[in-house]
């Protein structure tokens, strides 16, 4: 059938995500357009088609390593099937990009899980300026919505503001903050945190964890000594690891990716302003080069525009929008 058919069969019977469609608007002009342009270029499979394949790919943030792949891939199927059109290619390429997201690391679950008796903790990582402290507050409003009492520990003590900054979010979601003196040590914070959380009977505590650019021995030290004090004073706890990544940083944003799995285990990612750029290939080659999946993509700057990802909406906004035809 083809996956671009499936998608269109699947949202013909229900309506897209608006805030998929609209907030992946510059994507899918950056990508689906493009192929569909290429594809009327070059009715057969020429050089010249591969040639700009890859360059679209690239540019639409899929990665090196994937788009070389993925061409190479293509180029076979080609051999096999010297009669494929430009315009099924795109379409293999698209059912390509599918599998490589679905079969590139573990089973995807996006919601947190959460254990009867004990809190679940995420700790929330990622350089200054990603938006990290913006999906705390998003993502600690989706949950207290969801009935869960939530927990804040204002773990970034080394950033100007930053402390204040989760403080203010507190105040407006009416949720608790456990809060160290400036410049104190980010674990302290956390210890403080786990303490209050298993007192207090709370469901979730959001660690926000130091936004440093740093050397990967110092990220790597921090963040253990984060998880050892939390494992020791919550030691039946779920704990969950999410990199908060910039869209609109492209390859900047996986090397991000890259850098903080090397130092400490991440159970998913959240990429904000995905509204806010062209280059919607980025999911797409954060899975493929560090085999986290993408849990919450940010799509707006509404409290409930951090959404969960969802892998066929997401296709479907990217490569067809609210055209079922």
């Amino acid at each position: 059938m083809g996956l671009i058919n499936f998608l269109k069969s699947k949202f013909g019977k229900k309506k897209p995500e608006e805030n998929y469609v609209k907030g992946l608007a510059k994507s899918r002009a950056a990508f689906s357009d493009r192929l569909a342009l290429l594809a009327k270029k070059h009715a057969k499979l020429t050089p010249e088609y591969f040639e700009e394949l890859e360059t679209i790919l690239i540019e639409s943030d899929v990665g090196v390593s994937l788009t070389l792949r993925l061409i190479d891939e293509l180029l076979e199927k080609s051999k096999e099937n010297p009669n494929l059109s430009s315009q099924e290619a795109n379409d293999e390429l698209i059912d390509m990009m599918f599998v490589s997201y679905v079969e590139k690391g573990e089973s995807i679950v996006n919601e947190l899980s959460f254990k009867e008796g004990v809190p679940t903790v995420l700790l929330m990582e990622g350089v200054n300026g990603v938006g990290k402290t913006t999906s705390i507050a998003k993502l600690a409003y989706r949950y207290k919505k969801q009935g869960k009492k939530i927990l804040l520990a204002a773990g970034d003590t080394f950033r100007a503001g930053a402390v204040e900054q989760l403080s203010i979010w507190a105040s407006r979601l009416e949720v608790d903050i456990v809060k160290g003196k400036p410049n104190a040590d980010p674990a302290s914070v956390a210890f403080d945190g786990a303490k209050a959380a298993r007192e207090g009977h709370y469901d979730l505590l959001i660690v926000d964890t130091a936004g440093r650019q740093q050397t990967k021995a110092n990220l790597m030290n921090e963040l253990g000594k984060i998880r050892r004090v939390i494992a020791r004073e919550l030691p039946e706890s779920p704990i969950e690891a999410f990199l908060v990544i910039d869209a609109t940083t492209g390859q900047n944003g996986v090397s991000q990716a890259k850098a903080f799995a090397e130092a400490s285990p991440l159970t998913g990612i959240v990429i904000t302003k995905m509204d806010g750029t062209s280059k919607g290939g980025i999911i797409l080659s954060i899975r493929d080069e560090i085999g986290a999946p993408v849990r919450f993509i940010g799509l707006g700057e509404k409290m409930e525009d951090l959404v969960e990802f969802d892998l066929d909406e997401y296709l479907h906004a990217l490569l067809v929008g609210d055209d079922n035809g």
